[in-house]
């Protein structure tokens, strides 16, 4: 798949738009000819097809710390092959939100290339998310399978078979049932209804109206979705996901895909989701020089985290050249557009950077999210336990100190010196996200505590005892 085409590549002396030095395409030929001339994709795609979890079940796939409850009494008390389980699950739940992710990077690259198309002069950075999107899928494919042959492995059917817990539904609950309903009928890429079609139309022409030029930019892919009677699909999971509902990712979706500035401002958050992502997939690739200089067995997950970690550099790159120095070669971006770049930012902060799990290493969001899962973990064959034995160690390990607390923090820091470079670069920022007082204070381990216990206690109140 990556075997160079000749034809596909632009010669550095390809015009730009409204710049007299080429550098950033210049720089973006050179990141695309070297992603053609890679293999990782393949080797990945390899890898995938080899995977049977008996064959790599009885080694570490990572660090002890890229583990489910890594730290807790829990982990403490677990054995050998437990913590080998929780090492392996990890892997499944990380690489589960990385594939949804992606999906999603699928979409925006296609509607950001149209934008791109629309102003002229950007073949050849159109090529290289058109390849990028290629990659993407064969590394959805190679997730799911590795996650799902290893959750039914350890999980057996059962682990989700279980029966929903009473009283899970509040009242919240139940207004995002029928959001999602709603959301359903207009974001998925179906074919159009009457009603999900005035809803589509009705935040298209918002967009539209708000945006200067918006026609004159409107993405080719949008156009040719619409012209086939399908929406885009914006996805409810993912890093853009957790971070907006449907109807707040298809305004801005719009937006991305009718205006120069915001379509380069959207690489600021794919860029987000690239550093999210290596702040723990480089302790894989870590992992494996080590067991390579050993001469040790090298688990495929492990090499697959590895190769996956050499074909996203080609990824950040791209974003990086996009998200923070393309946008300066367009025209000064207008108040409203700097409007919803700043809120498009802010919310990414509150969506997937704003606290910390307690349960998961290099996951800045609250367990909330995940307690259900640990509940079905320590539910399954693999712990054995019952509902009030549960109950027990998830308080235990989520809503009291313990050592693993200290492993978070160090990455969460990490994460936040990465984004501070980021945003040191980008001069249209709040300074509330110039300065990610969002991120900050959600690295607090007091605050995770209480966020945890009240958390706690509403999903006590759901479990069938």
């Amino acid at each position: 798949m990556n075997t160079i085409d000749k034809s596909k590549i632009i010669s550095d002396s390809n015009p730009i738009y409204n710049q007299q030095s080429p550098r950033t395409l210049k720089l973006n030929n050179t990141n695309y000819r070297h992603n053609l001339e890679s293999d990782y994709t393949e080797k990945i795609e390899t890898l995938a097809k080899s995977f049977d979890y008996a064959s790599n079940s009885e080694h570490l796939w990572g660090d002890p710390e890229l583990s489910i409850l890594y730290g807790t009494p829990l982990y403490e008390q677990a054995s050998a092959s437990q913590k080998l389980a929780l090492n392996h699950l990890y892997w499944g739940a990380q690489y589960d939100y990385i594939a949804a992710s992606e999906a999603s990077t699928i979409n925006y690259n296609q509607v950001t290339a149209g934008v791109f198309a629309k102003v002229g002069g950007y073949d050849s950075l159109c090529l290289t998310l058109d390849h990028e999107s290629d990659q993407e899928k064969y590394h959805i494919h190679a997730f799911q399978t590795i996650g799902s042959k290893t959750k039914f492995a350890l999980l057996g059917k059962q682990a989700f078979k279980l029966k929903p817990n009473k009283n899970t539904t509040s009242k919240a609950d139940k207004s995002k049932k029928i959001t999602s309903r709603v959301g359903e009928q207009i974001l998925n890429l179906t074919s159009v209804s009457s009603y999900s079609e005035l809803q589509y139309k009705g935040l298209r022409s918002l967009s539209k109206a708000l945006l200067n030029n918006s026609s004159k930019y409107y993405s080719s892919h949008l156009l040719d979705l619409e012209k086939k009677g399908v929406f885009l699909n914006a996805s409810n999971k993912g890093y853009f996901g957790v971070a907006n509902p449907q109807f707040l990712l298809q305004f801005f979706a719009f937006h991305w895909g009718s205006s120069p500035f915001l379509a380069c401002q959207h690489y600021t958050y794919r860029l987000t989701g690239n550093m999210g992502l290596k702040n723990y997939e480089y302790q894989y690739s870590r992992y494996l020089r080590e067991l390579e200089r050993k001469g040790e067995f090298i688990p495929v997950p492990t090499a697959v985290s590895h190769y996956h970690l050499l074909d996203e550099a080609f990824h950040t790159t791209t974003s990086q050249l996009i998200g923070r120095d393309l946008y300066k070669e367009f025209s000064k971006p207008t108040a409203y557009e700097q409007f919803i770049g700043n809120v498009v930012f802010y919310r990414m902060q509150q969506g997937f950077l704003g606290s910390l799990s307690l349960g998961m290493v290099s996951i800045f969001r609250q367990d909330a999210a995940f307690l259900s899962y640990y509940d079905k973990i320590l539910r399954s064959p693999l712990f054995g336990m019952s509902a009030e034995e549960s109950l027990y160690w998830l308080e235990k390990c989520l809503c009291q100190e313990h050592q693993g607390f200290d492993v978070q923090v160090k990455y969460h820091q990490k994460m936040l010196k990465n984004m501070l470079r980021l945003t040191d670069n980008l001069d249209y920022l709040w300074p509330v996200n110039r300065e990610m007082r969002i991120m900050k204070a959600g690295g607090s381990i007091e605050r995770a505590i209480i966020n945890n216990v009240k958390a706690f206690h509403q999903f006590k109140e759901t479990v069938s005892c």
